[in-house]
């Protein structure tokens, strides 16, 4: 397999707060890798330092490496936004603009500046084909993506970070706010896209985490305590740590 992402002593603060100790962490081309661990680990604060989505908190410092690639994404010469097409990001609460599912889609190539109608539709079914929704949506594209119910509205953000075409897709505790048939849905839709993208899911959902999962990383208070195939992590751990969180002795 071949590593297209990976962390080296990446720490971060939050003023005089640490919430990130020298995790290092690489993650293969066409997996999916879920990070877990209790509430306030740093998952999140970890997943966005690979977008530079912490570039808009106050106060941040980080030292280590983030590379995707070739590319030192903390890099002066680095440009965020491009980085962004790049690795895309899907969030907790479903975020659709306030337009049409169509316009939804197709936002993200006409900032870029794909103005040829056929290309747009083009785009726009793929993406949503991708996304296990287009089945769902095709004779509604004009209706607003705010019409559409919680698990929909989250398929159809995939679908739009999809249609910028991005190597690698984070995904925020994509679940959390969606009832178990959604939640199926996203975890066979990532199956399906794993055959072409890296996938990096953070989940409190350890069952998600088993299910969905080839990879898994442990954090607690910052620190990457554990990682491995997610087989490994949950049946014979090797950390007291891990083995503690799995069997609910915390978090």
């Amino acid at each position: 397999m071949k590593t297209v992402l990976y962390s080296q002593d990446l720490s971060l603060w939050y003023g005089k707060k640490q919430a990130l100790k020298n995790v290092s962490l690489s993650f293969e081309e066409r997996s999916i890798t879920a990070i877990m661990g209790p509430s306030g680990c740093g998952k999140s604060t970890y997943l966005r330092c690979f977008n530079r989505m912490n570039d808009i908190i106050p106060n941040i410092r980080i030292e280590g490496k983030a590379i995707y690639g070739d590319t030192n994404i903390y890099a002066k010469e680095t440009d965020p936004v491009e980085i962004r097409t790049k690795i895309g990001m899907v969030f907790q609460q479903p975020n659709p603009l306030p337009r049409s599912i169509y316009d939804n889609v197709a936002y993200g190539p006409r900032i870029a500046g794909e103005r040829r109608k056929k290309v747009l539709d083009e785009i726009v079914e793929k993406s949503l084909r991708k996304a296990a929704i287009w089945d769902e949506v095709k004779d509604d594209l004009k209706k607003s993506g705010l019409s559409l119910s919680g698990g929909q509205q989250q398929r159809l953000c995939l679908a739009r970070t999809l249609a910028i075409e991005p190597k690698i897709i984070l995904m925020d505790e994509p679940c959390s706010a969606l009832d178990p048939i959604a939640t199926a849905k996203i975890e066979q839709t990532m199956q399906e896209l794993k055959e072409e993208y890296t996938i990096i899911i953070v989940t409190h959902n350890m069952q998600q985490a088993a299910r969905a999962s080839d990879y898994t990383a442990f954090l607690l208070m910052g620190e990457c305590i554990e990682y491995g195939e997610t087989k490994s992590i949950f049946i014979k751990p090797k950390n007291k740590e891990t083995m503690d969180y799995i069997t609910g002795r915390f978090g």
